[in-house]
């Protein structure tokens, strides 16, 4: 059963560590290293009646590009999937943060 209030909070080094561990399998920078998704569109899933969480599934388009599909989840830790659904995540690059322990 899922709640809503499972703690999911790392640390900034074991989260770079992570990211670094994701990055070096790459020769070049032409790869998706994170997405940005809006509050609102966020807040939209996860306000959905019986949303209690959200699981983010990777994916890749037409051109083998890497895409984020995020979909709200009910108690029973089942996919919402008749309700939001969101993609189309801001990729990084080119719309990255400033350089930090998360990206380079």
């Amino acid at each position: 059963m899922y709640t809503g209030n499972e703690n999911h909070q790392i640390s900034l080094a074991d989260a770079a560590t992570l990211t670094a561990n994701y990055r070096q399998q790459y020769e070049t920078n032409d790869y998706i290293k994170a997405e940005f998704f809006g509050k609102q569109a966020v807040q939209n899933l996860l306000n959905q009646n019986g949303c209690v969480g959200f699981r983010i599934y990777y994916g890749k388009d037409e051109l083998n590009v890497s895409k984020l599909v995020i979909v709200g989840v009910n108690s029973s830790g089942n996919d919402m999937t008749q309700g939001s659904i969101l993609e189309f995540g801001l990729p990084c690059p080119p719309y990255c943060s400033v350089n930090n322990p998360l990206n380079s």
